[in-house]
């Protein structure tokens, strides 16, 4: 049972905290009723607030609507009339650039292009909205006006500045001065710059706007012309220079920035020199009668060197124009049409250099059919320089047409055919030429065949490569489908060592037209000492030395042959000097007459041939000092020898009352009358 204090105690503060959450259940009645009071006058504000913003809406959305039709009006007014003017513009496109169409574009191609371009976009304009109208008539023509004045523009310029270019320049550009150290890269201007500007703007303009491909023709006519002229230029500076060594001053297109005086360039040798000494030789033959084939181009010499020399350095002279050409022509001529364009461009200068080259191989033939081989002496130096340059002309004219970059590989062809017929006939002409009695020398010497077909033979060594695939071209084996330089050389030995054999076969049978067999010996002595000496001295005994090897100690051979028989003509004077038939016999004791006639008739045999084989003989020739010693040191002794033992033998014989009657000489005239032969002098 709880106390009663407790009780009492536990009531009042109950009731104490009922009291305190009364006072705060009251506090928050009152609070709510002023928050209702405070949400009812804002509901009221923004009633008021809201009530007054849809009173001003609807006041300026009107406003605002109206005002900005208002400007739409307004822009599009503006647009009317901006159009209007603009199309109004177009009408008046025709009268507006009259004037500066009928000046046309010169000195002012900025302008007339820009002329040029409001009157397209007029033609463009009628053509889309009213293409019924006069108008467009009319544009069009002055559009076309305009087009055929800016052709002509191009015409008129590229005619006026395009010039041939000097041969001095080309001269420098293909590095034709050999006194020059150091040749320096030569650039071609074909065109002045402010010229070149104006030419591929309105090239352009005629691609993109014109639609024409016409000034494309022009092109190649023209620079087609000036490329031909400067070809032929170079070769009339050749034909008034090549006597002299005149002085030229340089061209100013010219990008170097010193160019040095030029002489006129220097010719090959060997042509010339080959011919003057067949020509000379052949002059020197007995009663002015010639007796060999190889005919030298009389009077012709120097004029044959210049045209050989100018179309050398014309062939030249195509590449570098050529490959200059087709760099300005890339500037001025649309990509795909600048490889036919170039093709047109160079037909003319190229096929005149073929048709020379064609002239210079009808020529040779003719020469040939003359029996003149001396004229494939001419084709040697083109064709080496025709092989030289192809590599140069093939990348110059790539992607041309096949037929115009096959002219260059026929005419190679045509000469190497030509040549190989010259050569191989030369070596038949060698063989056959015939044994004519007034043409063979009467001392002996070397014929005009031998030193021909040498002469001739040692113009190959400047040539060795053109003249070994001339042969290899005629080749039908497997292995001159793709021969090599050794293939070629080892054909040219082998051809030269044919044409030594065919000369010493027809040098035999003309020998044979000599009725003294010691002349006949001394004939073939020359010759072949002369052929040795030759080969030795002109490297030709290396070439032939490729496929004959044993081909010096040959000639050596038959030259020591020949000396031998030479010597069996002095048999006739020293068998007299012999033993047989001289009587046995004892100092002091007496001759029977018929053996004192026997040693008198021994003297008598030995002066009487001694003095006819020293007169013969002291006519006879042997050229070659070495050899010529040699042959008389050899029979002096012989002679001397036998003479001094037969004076001997009959120093103590009492043959005669007049010893100096058959005694006529010492032995030391002896010696001196053999040191007399082959003199004519003495």
């Amino acid at each position: 049972m709880i106390p009663t204090e407790d009780a009492s105690a536990r009531k009042r503060v109950i009731e104490d905290k009922l009291k305190q959450e009364q006072e705060t259940l009251s506090f928050i009645r009152e609070s709510l009723e002023k928050s209702d009071q405070l949400t009812k006058g804002m509901v009221s504000i923004l009633s008021s607030f809201e009530s007054r913003l849809m009173q001003l809406e609807n006041s300026i959305i009107p406003v605002h609507k109206q005002t900005e039709n208002l400007q739409r009006l307004q822009e599009n007014v503006d647009k009317t009339l901006s159009c209007m003017d603009h199309v109004i513009s177009y009408y008046h496109v025709a009268k507006d650039t009259d004037k500066i169409i009928r000046e046309g574009p010169s000195g002012r191609l900025d302008e007339y292009l820009a002329c040029i371009a409001k009157i397209q976009k007029a033609v463009e304009y009628f053509q889309d909205n009213n293409p019924d109208s006069p108008e467009l008539n009319t544009v069009k023509a002055r559009f076309e006006k305009g087009k055929e004045l800016l052709e002509a523009e191009f015409r008129g310029q590229l005619t006026r500045y395009s010039k041939p270019v000097p041969p001095v320049l080309i001269l420098d550009a293909i590095g034709g001065d050999e006194d020059m150290e150091v040749q320096e890269d030569v650039m071609l201007e074909h065109l002045p710059e402010a010229a070149l500007q104006d030419i591929i703007c309105i090239s352009a303009w005629l691609v993109e706007y014109g639609r024409n491909q016409d000034f494309m023709n022009v092109y190649f006519q023209v620079r087609s012309s000036q490329l031909d002229r400067s070809i032929k230029g170079l070769k009339e500076h050749f034909r008034k220079n090549s006597a002299s060594s005149a002085i030229h001053s340089p061209a100013v297109q010219t990008k170097r920035k010193e160019t040095p005086t030029k002489k006129a360039p220097k010719r090959p040798g060997t042509i010339r020199k080959a011919q003057n000494l067949l020509k000379q030789y052949s002059q020197h033959g007995l009663d002015g009668k010639k007796g060999s084939n190889l005919t030298p181009l009389e009077g012709k010499d120097d004029v044959l060197d210049i045209e050989i020399d100018s179309y050398i350095h014309c062939i030249s002279a195509f590449v570098k124009l050529a490959q200059s050409e087709y760099a300005l022509l890339t500037e001025i001529i649309p990509e795909h049409h600048q490889k036919k364009t170039f093709d047109s461009l160079i037909q003319e200068a190229l096929d005149n250099l073929m048709l020379e080259g064609d002239n210079i191989i009808s020529a040779a033939r003719r020469a040939i059919m003359r029996h003149d081989y001396s004229a494939v002496l001419t084709i040697f130096p083109i064709l080496r320089h025709l092989k030289q340059t192809k590599p140069d002309f093939d990348v110059t004219l790539q992607g041309t047409a096949a037929s115009t970059k096959n002219k260059l590989p026929a005419l190679i062809t045509s000469m190497e055919t030509i040549g190989a017929k010259a050569l191989e006939e030369f070596a038949d002409s060698i063989k056959n030429d015939p044994d004519k009695e007034y043409n063979m020398p009467k001392d002996g010497t070397v014929h005009e065949l031998t030193s021909n077909a040498i002469l001739f033979l040692q113009q190959l060594l400047d040539f060795q490569e053109t003249a070994g695939a001339m042969l290899a071209s005629q080749e039908s084996s497997s292995s001159a489908s793709s021969y090599s330089s050794e293939f070629s050389r080892r054909l040219l030995s082998t051809y030269i060592y044919k044409v030594l054999g065919n000369l010493q076969l027809n040098l035999s049978n003309k020998a044979k037209v000599y009725e003294d067999p010691a002349l006949r010996a001394v004939f073939l002595h020359n010759n072949y000492n002369y052929i040795l000496k030759s080969l030795e001295k002109s490297e030709l005994i290396q070439l032939v030395a490729v496929t004959h090897k044993k081909v010096e100690s040959s000639y050596r051979e038959l030259i020591e042959q020949e000396i031998q028989n030479y010597q069996r003509s002095w048999l006739k004077v020293t068998e007299h000097l012999t033993e047989r038939n001289i009587p046995a016999f004892q100092p002091g004791t007496k001759l029977k007459d018929k053996e004192r006639q026997i040693i008198k008739d021994k003297f008598k045999g030995f002066n009487e041939g001694l003095e006819e084989l020293c007169k013969i003989q002291k006519g006879w020739a042997v050229p070659d000092k070495e050899q010529r010693d040699a042959i008389r040191q050899a029979q002096k002794t012989v002679v001397s020898d036998a003479y001094k033992a037969f004076l001997q033998r009959c120093a103590n014989i009492s043959f005669t009352k007049n010893p100096e009657k058959y005694h006529r000489y010492a032995p030391e005239q002896v010696e001196e009358m053999i040191d007399k032969l082959f003199d004519t002098s003495a």
